[in-house]
């Protein structure tokens, strides 16, 4: 079995998030102690008795996110002997796949990306960027629309997803433009992620980054940029600043770890957003889910017997 880990990124956050996994393991009440440690505020109790608007505030859903997959990670690793052949993150869930690689330590992580989310949300006035899914469409003929209706503004592919599901980024105006000639949606989101209009946070986010030790990876990462499989410390820094202005191209990821004999994925953290990707990208994948007791029965019962 060629095994590979995935984990989601922001989008997938849900109040009760973590609660099926807090109730029967002190591993959880640890993690989400040492988040609320790191962050300097209840972490866990906006997870579990928050709002889905203040949970959703990318400044919040990013902390929350890593610290429940990386729960959901640890019980999984405790009760499995894992040796995936490579580890990914779609977007914000690249930190938690450093994180499970040993790249860098949890507290850091949880620390940097509540920053990075306060980075995306400053780098653009509410209002000015942003995004939409796009459905139907393949990626060079959304390409060209998008240049096509830039007009001088900015719009660009943000995430490519999976085949006929990309999503846009770029200034409002320019992203209605696109939707006008195309069957997609605009998403819920406060700023225009992914894109060149990203810039004052990606060197924000420089600085951070250069206060964390990175250690070289257990397992390769597959960054999101550019889908090179990354074992080497000093590799990792400037390929996260270099995401927060690129697009996620997550499909053409699946699809290397795929070529290289990944047939097993297992996704870690809440819900099931990647399953889905992976069977619109690979039929052939087998995908198995953590985030709950009876979920990581499944898997281990699957994937391990």
């Amino acid at each position: 079995m060629g095994l590979a880990l995935i984990f989601p990124g922001q989008g997938s956050q849900q109040v009760g998030m973590g609660r099926g996994l807090i109730q029967s393991h002190p591993t959880a009440r640890e993690l989400f102690e040492q988040a609320n440690d790191a962050l300097g505020f209840n972490l866990m109790n906006l997870c579990l008795e928050g709002t889905e608007e203040e949970l959703g505030l990318t400044q919040n859903a990013q902390p929350a996110i890593l610290t429940v997959s990386t729960i959901a990670f640890r019980l999984l690793s405790q009760r499995a002997d894992l040796a995936p052949l490579a580890v990914a993150g779609h977007s914000l869930g690249e930190y938690s796949a450093l994180v499970a690689s040993g790249v860098i330590s949890f507290s850091d992580a949880v620390r940097v990306v509540h920053m990075r989310g306060k980075f995306m949300q400053a780098a653009t006035p509410v209002g000015v960027g942003g995004m939409a899914a796009v459905l139907g469409m393949e990626a060079p003929a959304l390409e060209a629309l998008c240049a096509e209706e830039a007009q001088g503004q900015m719009v660009q592919p943000a995430n490519y997803n999976a085949p006929g599901q990309i999503v846009i980024s770029g200034h409002t105006e320019a992203v209605q433009r696109v939707l006008a000639r195309a069957k997609g949606k605009a998403l819920a989101v406060s700023a225009p992620f992914h894109s060149p209009l990203m810039a004052p946070a990606a060197e924000n986010l420089k600085e951070e980054l250069a206060k964390i030790q990175f250690k070289d990876a257990d397992w390769p990462v597959v960054a999101n940029v550019d889908n090179r499989f990354l074992i080497r410390g000093q590799d990792f820094p400037p390929s996260l600043v270099a995401q927060i202005t690129s697009p996620v191209r997550w499909d053409s990821g699946i699809g290397a770890m795929a070529a290289k004999g990944m047939t097993t994925m297992i996704e870690i953290g809440h819900g099931k957003v990647l399953a889905g990707l992976n069977k619109r990208i690979d039929k052939s994948l087998t995908t198995y889910n953590v985030f709950d007791e009876e979920s990581l029965k499944a898997t281990l019962e699957g994937a391990f017997s």
